[in-house]
């Protein structure tokens, strides 16, 4: 399993389309083959700040979505509406309390 880690920052006047994006495409995000989990979290005092966190099943799940014309299409609808650069991780879960 591999945890992956997106933080994005819009301009103020562009969070309405990237929510509005996000809604139409969530459903084949989650559905491509190898992923287990999507979520989608906006910090709570800076409102222009967006996570995913995505769960894949394995680093290559995750590299052919990411190589994938899904998600040509996602980030460059997504890209234009930054107010600043993502920053993206992979990481590995170690422990997880239900």
């Amino acid at each position: 399993m591999i945890v992956r880690i997106v933080k994005m920052s819009f301009h103020e006047d562009k969070i309405s389309i990237f929510l509005d994006n996000f809604e139409i495409i969530k459903k084949k995000i989650r559905n491509a083959p190898g992923n287990r989990l999507l979520e989608l979290y906006q910090d709570k005092t800076n409102k222009s700040v967006f996570f995913t966190y995505s769960y894949w099943e394995t680093e290559q799940d995750l590299e052919n979505y990411r190589n994938s014309e899904l998600f040509f299409e996602i980030w460059t609808t997504t890209k234009k509406l930054f107010n600043n650069k993502p920053e993206a991780w992979s990481v590995d879960k170690v422990v997880s309390l239900v």
